[in-house]
């Protein structure tokens, strides 16, 4: 596989990741960015599912949301996903990748629903799979989703992309002596409390021994470097 350290991931991207420049919805150009970036470790050989969130079109807990219930917000934001997920599809399609959508919520004039099965047939066979709407239940975070999805696929890693090169002890925009980790236990970051995702998250990777890369996504090439296996970011390990 050319270097590639690992067969199978699973990216989770925010949907912040697709705004770029702009203060919410998609940015074309951070969106043609990223999917280059997933063709690009696709033609390692690697096989790619991707859990995208929708904070950037709508957050449920938002202050948008504040005053609505708390499981239509989730549901909105939900679809939310969806969006994002049918914006990426389309430009790995146009970047000559073969992608196909995949949803929790049973919409099926748009994305077909979750299986497990055809899911990790589709992978096998060379598509980039994306899972959108969560986990198709309110209260549970894309990040929740994310850790299930990789445990359900078998993936061997989870790359969580994000604004920061890593993993810190205190917010480095805050804080610019705050201390990066190149490794870190899920043991560790429960007791120092660390925001990298919410408890059921952590716990569910935890329990299914599921490693984790933490990265800044607006680095070029970062996603095939991680998957390389250069020192980019924050590992987290059981």
């Amino acid at each position: 596989m050319s270097g590639a350290k690992y067969k199978r991931v699973l990216l989770k991207l925010s949907g912040e990741a697709l705004e770029g420049e702009l203060s919410s919805g998609i940015d074309p150009s951070m969106l043609e960015r990223t999917c280059r970036q997933i063709v690009e470790i696709t033609a390692l050989g690697t096989q790619v599912g991707i859990v995208v969130g929708g904070g950037n079109l709508f957050r449920g807990v938002s202050t948008s949301a504040k005053d609505m219930d708390r499981a239509t917000a989730d549901y909105m934001g939900m679809l939310a996903t969806v969006m994002n997920g049918l914006a990426i599809a389309d430009q790995l399609r146009r970047l000559g990748a073969k992608a196909r959508v995949m949803s929790s919520l049973h919409i099926p004039q748009v994305a077909e629903l979750f299986i497990r099965e055809k899911a990790i047939a589709a992978l096998n066979a060379g598509e980039v799979v994306i899972f959108t709407a969560g986990t198709g239940n309110p209260y549970f975070s894309t990040d929740t989703a994310a850790a299930l999805r990789a445990a359900e696929i078998k993936a061997d890693i989870m790359f969580k992309g994000t604004k920061v090169d890593g993993i810190y002890d205190s917010d480095p925009v805050k804080n610019p002596a705050a201390k990066r980790f190149a490794t870190i236990t899920y043991k560790e970051i429960l007791e120092k409390n660390l925001k990298v995702m919410d408890l059921t998250a952590v716990s569910l990777c935890m329990d299914s021994k599921m490693p984790i890369s933490v990265f800044n996504m607006k680095e070029d090439g970062a996603i095939k470097d991680v998957l390389c296996g250069k020192d980019k970011g924050t590992t987290v390990t059981v």
